[in-house]
């Protein structure tokens, strides 16, 4: 027996390949659509609107199908309230729970449509009916009682539109990965929606990876941070020990950045700068002893700019200041990325998809790294908002700050 259910697109569906794409997914799901409606937006301002009748052979084969649509900003069109769950016990959630996308999203309680708090991927969605608030929450934070919004009904789900025209700081930012060497035109356009977003009080968060340090870039990301370029920094405990290293010991992972020399047991640097910021108690302690005088990490204690460090597995040490619990890492960075309006991802794969993991879609991402595979896997995760740029980050950097600090 044929089970059918009419959705709705609205929005710029045709310049974002919205309606496209849902018409090719229901065709590879082995479902039939047919358009009911179908309204064209003429004007740059203007929206569409269309509206499907989606079918399959059976109720089993129509969910998926509909559950897909809905990813992509699909909405049934005859709007029910949202199915509300307790949780049954801490960090367990109801079977069926609703697993969130990084888009805006709406839920609807008592006849009203509620704007979902904190969007990102991955979580769960908690109700407050008394407050009439909505928001994502990670597994790990769930608590007994909490009403968990199930299924897929009551949920709309809004994919930012993609621009028509390439006007404003960000009109270059149409995602997609570059493997041409990094051209001054696109970096000097980083630079300037960098630049602006500052100037309009927006944050900026770095996140970057050891290599950068290894690259010879640590001097040009010291002159960011120490002029205002950084809001916050996300790291790794190798990037804050090697930054330190280099300050130290003149070398980083053992080899001076600026001759490629390596000095005499200089495969133990990193482990003495490790030793040094344990005795002085942490990396603030030892700025203000005068221990680490010059460097990113130097920068963002001096001038009040706000880090977190998160610790792996693979971390020597680790320094006093990196968060080991892998949840209270996550929290951490979690609350910096809620703060950015732009995320510049340096170097460094696992960290960069971490981030990623945290950010809504509406927030602007750049993604600079050797490895192609770093770059598609960022997007792939669920990070279309980014644009990514295959190239050395050794190369990048100083371009980039040549362009913000030199004109």
């Amino acid at each position: 027996m044929t089970e059918a259910q009419t959705v709705e697109l609205e929005g710029h569906i045709i310049d974002s390949g919205m309606m496209g794409q849902c018409f090719g997914l229901v065709m590879d799901m082995g479902g039939s659509f047919e358009v009911e409606a179908f309204d064209i937006g003429r004007y740059r301002d203007e929206e569409s609107y269309a509206r499907l009748t989606v079918s399959a052979d059976s109720m089993e084969a129509l969910r998926p199908i509909l559950q897909e649509l809905h990813q992509l900003g699909a909405t049934l069109a005859d709007a029910e309230d949202a199915n509300l769950e307790p949780a049954p016990d801490q960090r367990v959630v109801p079977r069926g729970f609703y697993s969130t996308t990084n888009h805006p999203t709406d839920v609807r309680v008592d006849g009203n449509w509620i704007t979902v708090d904190n969007p990102e991927m991955d979580c769960a969605i908690t109700v407050d009916t008394a407050e009439q608030t909505a928001t994502t929450v990670p597994l790990s934070s769930i608590r007994a009682g909490e009403l968990v919004v199930t299924g897929e009904a009551g949920i709309r789900v809004n994919p930012p539109a993609r621009p028509r025209d390439p006007s404003g700081p960000f009109g270059f930012m149409r995602g997609g990965v570059s493997s041409e060497r990094p051209s001054m035109a696109m970096i000097n356009r980083i630079a300037n929606a960098i630049a602006e977003t500052r100037v309009d009080g927006g944050t900026v968060m770095f996140v970057c990876g050891p290599a950068l340090i290894h690259a010879g870039a640590r001097p040009d990301l010291t002159r960011l941070v120490r002029n205002g370029y950084v809001s916050s920094l996300s790291v790794g405990n190798g990037f804050a020990v090697h930054d330190i290293e280099r300050d130290l010991y003149g070398t980083s992972l053992g080899v001076n950045t600026d001759t490629l020399e390596h000095p005499r047991h200089g495969h133990k640097h990193h482990i003495y700068a490790i030793s040094e910021i344990i005795r002085a108690g942490g990396i603030p302690s030892a700025v203000e002893d005068g221990i680490v005088e010059g460097g990113v990490m130097y920068e963002c204690v001096t001038n009040d700019i706000p880090y977190v460090i998160a610790g792996s597995i693979r971390d020597d040490g680790p320094l006093p200041d990196t968060i080991t619990d892998a949840i209270a890492a996550q929290n951490a960075i979690r609350e910096q990325a809620r703060e950015a309006d732009v995320v510049i991802m340096l170097a460094t794969l696992l960290h960069s998809v971490a981030v990623g993991n945290c950010l809504p879609s509406t927030t602007k991402v750049i993604c600079v790294d050797i490895n192609q595979a770093t770059v598609t896997q960022l997007l792939d995760r669920g990070s279309a908002q980014a644009i990514g740029m295959v190239t050395d980050v050794g190369t990048f950097v100083p371009l980039l700050a040549q362009s913000l600090l030199e004109g």
